[in-house]
């Protein structure tokens, strides 16, 4: 489709019919619960699958490689963000990519299904990751579409956009943990790909009702004269990448040990080089570029939050498998179901941060100033973790309401960031790089799991206190930097509030 001049799309969207809002969010906010309910499925097994014996229908594979793999996985899922945001902005645009991103999700939860090896493994991480590349960074740019530039709702909208993530994130480890880890993998992996096709139908039964034009423009487009060129360029160093790949692991030096630090140099070095391409674009203003130094400390304090956050499905899954009461009140609890306390008080609370954000008017904190919030809750969430083997050591199961108790500030630190990071990123965005820094929201998230893919291997009862302390108090003096730094960012951001 041609380029669409973007300030009249909002002239053809229906601007009430879910709870308020434009009648696109109930297209995108289902679609995404579908999708995060197939993710997070397959997540809250994974680790699992993965180190557990053979015997128990797992691979096997050791602990500290089990753990390593999970922060990759998702370096390289949100890292994909990438190529879903270059394909929507240049070729695509949004809604397409959302389209063809869940096609290929689903295709690598059947992979999954397939009982077989680490084989399948691989190839379901591929089709996952580029899928979720196109998929996850696009459905939240429409949603920015949906609203004008000055529409108040817009903070409100993305939080309950937010809660349709979460409600799909709760409900899956439940169903698809309950499956997994009591029957079979397998089966649990193909209800996650269930769970995906949902989502694709009624995300094309209802787009062109509710959406009309949001997400069929193409931002920048590429010229069709270019096209040819850079395609072949694409292809040729594909080609190259791969048979330096193959190469290196023929002759024995690439092991997983450097693709990890492999991963974790690009977790760095693309959002530097994505920050440095957008501010000296020509097609980037003034404005945008000083909003553009204003993104950065947002980004950094991202990578921070993400950090903590994003081990609760890594460390703190295998904590709640190897060092928590499993059999409490009268229960046998699966360690799965704990990756649903995460969006189940988010369910909980995000209508409450909605309405507060609102309530407060005038009196709404800033957007850094919500960052530093966030990043202040995710540090308290490990210094509260590291609380049971400080009073009784480590050996002893643990009280599972500690691990309860550290999600649910971990929450509130998501509740001030995740949300209005969305909302802050469509509004600091260039226009010619709309998709393409929703990618680099996206890539604080990647760039913080290819650090822990380096650091979760420190992690061993014996150094839990210094682990969890010295990562929590990091958090916590930069929550404490940025709220000072506030008033500063706010004077380059240029009249967004």
């Amino acid at each position: 489709m041609s380029s669409i001049d973007r300030q009249n799309i909002w002239k053809t969207i229906p601007q009430k019919g879910f709870l308020g809002h434009p009648k696109g969010l109930f297209t995108l906010f289902f679609t995404e619960f579908w999708e995060r309910f197939s993710y997070y499925g397959m997540k809250a097994i994974l680790l699992f699958y993965m180190y557990y014996e053979v015997s128990k229908g797992g691979l096997g594979l050791e602990k500290s490689t089990a753990l390593s793999i999970m922060s990759i996985y998702g370096s390289l899922v949100y890292m994909s963000g990438i190529i879903g945001g270059w394909v929507a902005d240049r070729l695509l645009g949004t809604s397409k990519s959302v389209f063809y991103g869940g096609v290929l999700i689903m295709f690598g939860h059947i992979a999954l299904a397939i009982p077989g090896n680490f084989t399948f493994f691989l190839v379901s991480m591929v089709l996952i990751i580029l899928g979720t590349g196109l998929l996850k960074p696009n459905v939240s740019t429409v949603v920015g579409d949906i609203y004008s530039p000055e529409d108040r709702r817009r903070d409100s909208g993305f939080s309950i956009f937010y809660m349709g993530i979460n409600l799909g994130g709760f409900l899956s480890p439940l169903i698809v943990g309950e499956v997994g880890m009591k029957h079979n993998f397998h089966l649990g992996f193909s209800i996650a790909a269930v769970g995906m096709f949902i989502g694709l139908i009624l995300f094309v039964v209802t787009k062109k009702k509710n959406l009309g034009q949001a997400g069929a423009y193409v931002a920048n487009p590429l010229p069709p004269e270019d096209k040819k060129r850079i395609f072949t360029w694409i292809g040729i160093g594909t080609i190259i990448l791969a048979l330096i790949f193959i190469f290196t692991i023929k002759i024995g030096y690439m092991d997983f040990k450097r693709f990890i630090t492999l991963v974790g140099i690009l977790g760095i070095l693309i959002p530097i080089g994505y920050f440095f391409v957008m501010y000296r674009s020509p097609k980037t203003t003034d404005v945008e570029r000083s909003r553009l130094l204003a993104y950065i400390p947002l980004f950094i304090a991202s990578v921070m939050f993400w950090a903590i956050q994003e081990q609760g499905s890594t460390i703190l899954a295998n904590y709640a498998d190897e060092r928590t009461q499993l059999h409490f009140a009268g229960f046998d609890i699966s360690p799965a179901w704990f990756q649903s306390l995460n969006p189940l008080f988010i369910i909980t609370l995000a209508p409450v941060f909605a309405w507060l954000w609102i309530k407060l008017g005038n009196r709404e904190p800033s957007i850094p100033k919500k960052f530093s919030l966030g990043i202040l809750f995710a540090g308290l969430s490990f210094i509260i973790i590291l609380l049971p083997a400080y009073l009784g050591g480590t050996d002893s199961l643990v009280n599972p309401l500690w691990l309860v108790l550290s999600y649910f500030v971990c929450v509130l630190g998501e509740l001030c960031l995740s949300p209005v990071g969305l909302s802050a990123t469509t509004k600091l965005a260039p226009k010619a790089f709309s998709a393409q820094t929703m990618s680099l929201w996206f890539l604080s998230n990647a760039a913080a799991q290819a650090i822990n893919a380096q650091i979760v291997k420190y992690y061993k009862p014996e150094t839990e206190m210094i682990y969890f302390g010295t990562i929590g108090v990091i958090a916590i003096l930069l929550g404490i930097a940025l709220f000072l730094l506030s008033p500063k960012i706010e004077k380059f951001m240029k009249g967004v509030h």
